[in-house]
């Protein structure tokens, strides 16, 4: 009888649930229109972090007619503004990873709207530097929230032929932000460049309240209808056209609840080797120096000197790595993780290079300066693009690959918030020993660690793409960092 209502509710009438599902194709632009409006968050965390570039220069200049403070800001409290993001961004991942489990990934990321709205009533209303550091500890607490929360749920809705393409949304989304903020904010008032920061967290807000939520947390939680009715929706399917995929979700999040990791497992044989790959990569990441070029980007134009207007430079860069960061989505699946970050790594340290002997020759009021004002952009342009190709995105994508599940819930918000301690370190420190040792110092040594990033990828990341979990976790456990499989 079971059977025979089913043929009874065949919307198609081919008078067979099997042969229903087979023919079913389902929405894929659902997936991306989904991952779209959750990713809106994180092209509002791209437009908080990129506020410093255009902002600073009104907060440094004391006649500034729309600088929100009586007196222009000390070196010393802009390096603290740039750095406090971060240091919000270390707490972040933890907050994120309890509001996932204990009230669904949707409404985690919902919750991520309140420190952002806070930190920019804090900004909107600033009377002195206090509350700009205030602002800048909320919006990080919300980047580490964001970071920790958005891939998860990007990868829970995702079926297997564009999981890599929604992954790659943290960095596109990202990058969105940090254009927006470059291409207003130096041509609008102080006030006008924090109402936008509200209107994008408030678009979020309401756009993604009516977005579903991920399956697979409703079937942690046993709820298997629920789960049914977001997979309807995220698919653009019947319930019959999803009940396989269901059941295979089903027998995935039963298989990772019987097992259970605790901190120590975190150390032990290849879960370790997969962790110190992990927190490795985020801190070449970071030494890059990557945050400091964005936080710091017109500041950097200004003392170059450079012909172009460094409002101008700033978002041309702003452009470059939106462009760059669509193209790794493209290739990764094809070139492998490997190659992508070998090159990131080579080229970022050029960039690095000549961005550093363009300041030495500065420094030392050589003749040829005035005959190459264009090297810090082209400079930067490399830099940016290499570093959107690798080292941005790929870190986090081959983490997700070498942590198994039931060790990720425990590793990846330690591994996230070591990120953002390097993160912290970098953008605090940067500019006073910039101005101690010379700016081309500090940016050779972010080549320099540049290149001890390529040498550990060559010699110790192992290749994940192509691979099953199962067969990442073998190369781990056998140590092997080239495994070329016929």
């Amino acid at each position: 009888m079971a059977d025979r209502a089913s043929y009874a509710y065949d919307p198609v009438g081919t008078g067979a649930v099997s042969h229903q599902h087979r023919m079913e194709a389902g929405q894929l632009w659902r997936q991306y229109v989904i991952a779209g409006i959750a990713n809106i968050a994180i092209a509002s965390t791209g437009y908080s972090m990129g506020w410093t570039s255009p902002i600073n220069i009104k907060l440094q200049d004391k006649n500034a007619t729309d600088s929100p403070l009586d007196e222009g800001l000390a070196p010393e409290e802009l390096a603290w503004v740039g750095s406090l993001l971060p240091v919000g961004a270390i707490f972040g991942p933890f907050i994120g990873g309890l509001a996932a489990s204990k009230i669904g990934r949707k409404w985690g990321l919902m919750s991520s709207a309140i420190p952002l709205f806070v930190g920019w009533i804090l900004v909107a209303v600033a009377k002195n530097v206090g509350y700009l550091y205030a602002g800048r500890i909320f919006w990080g607490i919300a980047v580490g929230m964001l970071f920790t929360i958005s891939p998860m749920y990007c990868a829970e809705i995702a079926t297997n032929e564009v999981r890599g393409a929604l992954g790659s949304f943290l960095q596109a989304f990202i990058t969105l932000g940090f254009l927006l903020v470059y291409g207003i904010g130096p041509f609008v008032s102080y006030n006008v460049v924090a109402y936008v920061g509200v209107a994008f967290v408030a678009v979020f807000s309401v756009t993604f309240y009516f977005m579903p939520e991920s399956p697979m947390y409703h079937l942690i939680k046993s709820d298997r209808e629920s789960a049914a009715e977001c997979l309807m929706t995220i698919r653009g399917k019947s319930r019959t056209g999803v009940e396989t995929e269901l059941n295979q979700i089903a027998a995935d999040v039963n298989a990772s609840l019987e097992k259970t990791a605790t901190l120590a497992d975190v150390f032990r044989g290849s879960n370790f080797k997969a962790f110190y790959i992990s927190c490795a990569l985020v801190f070449f990441q970071q030494f890059s120096g990557i945050n400091a070029v964005l936080f710091y980007m017109n500041t950097i134009f200004k003392a170059a000197g450079s012909d172009l207007d460094p409002s101008i430079a700033t978002i041309i860069i702003g452009a470059v790595q939106v462009v760059a960061s669509m193209i790794t989505p493209m290739v990764v699946d094809r070139l492998g993780r490997r190659i992508l970050l070998l090159v990131s790594t080579c080229g970022t340290a050029i960039g690095l290079a000549l961005l550093g002997m363009y300041f030495l020759l500065n420094s030392q009021n050589s003749p040829v300066v005035s005959s190459i004002g264009f090297l810090p952009i082209l400079s930067l342009v490399l830099f940016i693009v290499t570093y959107c190709w690798g080292l941005g995105p790929l870190p986090w994508a081959v983490m997700g690959e070498l942590l198994p599940i039931e060790v990720k819930a425990v590793a990846s918000p330690i591994a996230t918030a070591f990120c953002w301690i390097m993160s912290f370190l970098v953008t605090r420190f940067f500019e006073p020993i910039a101005e101690a040792v010379g700016m081309y110092v500090a940016f050779w040594i972010f080549g320099v660690c540049c290149v001890c990033g390529f040498f550990f990828t060559l010699f110790v990341v192992p290749e994940t793409k192509g691979k099953s979990l199962q067969e990442i976790q073998d190369i781990l456990a056998g140590g092997k960092s080239k495994p070329e499989k016929a």
